[in-house]
């Protein structure tokens, strides 16, 4: 089934989270998970919010197998001592857990519309309490139905970020009256997106942006390739993200940035050949993720100039010749604020433009 179904809680070319057993530089996060077990007080609601690609999946789904695959302690006089990792050892349950066959977990994420073959673009409120047309267990029926061994269930939503309206007042109406022995898990990049009465019902765990040196170690992990020259210009640009440095690494995005960092230094009089080279990298047929990464990178640049300008500090240098470049370009923090409204002004009509396919 997960063969045939595109799978949109995957960066693409890494291993899925759910098989992504360590998690680096979350040690604080995963530490307040386990005193709560450890001291009885459970939530039955946890959201995991920091940037994007940080590993709040990873800790999602680390926790759903601790809790699926760890036997509820009894509090006999035999009974082991506090566990002090999230890490379990192998067994048939994380097995089933990496195939998606565990009957005592649920995930909810997007899902393809049956009517035009096509991963939607947010959680409906069909993933949630159901719809009369769809075969698919939805979350209200698996929270409805009780574990056959009596034993803990989990739920992980990935991303809660995604739901809609009616998607998110169905998950409200849940999370005011949850079944026990439920533990719902729900991932967040953005929670201010979220109701404040879904925020104010489940306990934060919050992951921080991955040092240089740990971020490189991650992004090994994953599968990618880097090396220790790049690992502080990925950590900058990335901002301390595994799931942004990944994509970077796999779209060239040190070689574009370097690109335009030249570009930008032929201003005032802007090098026309150098700027026509740079957009045709992300105008080719195929190119959508080069073009969207390009966009990114000038946003992120215009960012760097606005704050080194307004704060009067410069960045460490994420490609040659930046620093120099970004001295020279806001050099006080009037300079910051004009490029700040730069920034997103060039930001909403590169959007705009993409959003009307308009020739990149």
């Amino acid at each position: 089934m997960t063969d045939e179904i595109p799978e949109p809680d995957q960066i693409v070319g890494a291993p899925h989270p759910r098989n992504t057993a360590n998690l680096l530089g979350q040690s604080v996060a995963e530490a307040s998970f386990l005193t709560a077990y450890n001291t009885g007080r459970l939530h039955h609601a946890w959201l995991m919010t920091g940037p994007r690609g940080v590993g709040k999946a990873t800790l999602a789904w680390r926790i759903a197998r601790f809790l699926l695959a760890t036997p509820e302690p009894d509090g006999g006089m035999f009974a082991p001592p506090p566990p002090t990792t999230l890490d379990v050892p192998d067994s048939p349950v994380l097995r089933r857990i990496s195939a998606l066959s565990e009957p005592r977990l649920h995930l909810v994420r997007r899902t393809v519309n049956p009517d035009t073959d096509k991963m939607r673009n947010v959680i409906t409120v069909g993933d949630i309490r159901g719809e009369e047309r769809r075969s698919l267990k939805h979350l209200t029926e698996f929270l409805r139905l009780s574990a056959a061994d009596g034993g803990r269930r989990v739920a992980i939503i990935d991303c809660a970020d995604e739901m809609n309206a009616n998607a998110s007042n169905a998950l409200l109406k849940l999370l005011e009256e949850p079944p026990a022995k439920v533990t719902i898990l729900l991932i967040s990049h953005q929670p201010g997106r979220l109701l404040p009465t879904i925020r104010s019902r489940c306990r934060e765990l919050r992951l921080m942006p991955l040092p240089a040196a740990l971020l490189a170690d991650a992004l090994i992990a994953a599968g990618g390739d880097v090396t220790p020259a790049d690992s502080a210009a990925l950590a900058e640009l990335a901002g301390g993200s595994v799931g942004e440095a990944f994509e970077m690494t796999n779209l060239d995005g040190l070689k574009l940035y370097a690109a335009l960092i030249r570009l930008m230094s032929t201003l005032p009089r802007l090098d026309r050949s150098m700027a026509l080279a740079l957009a045709d990298m992300g105008a080719k047929r195929g190119a959508e993720a080069q073009f969207d990464l390009i966009v990114t990178l000038i946003d992120l640049f215009l960012a760097r100039t606005a704050r080194a300008g307004t704060l009067h500090q410069l960045p460490p240098e994420a490609a040659r010749g930046e620093a120099a470049l970004i001295e020279r370009l806001a050099p006080t923090p009037h300079a910051g604020r004009v490029w700040a409204d730069l920034a997103q002004v060039l930001g909403n009509r590169a959007r705009r433009g993409r959003a009307v396919n308009l020739d990149p």
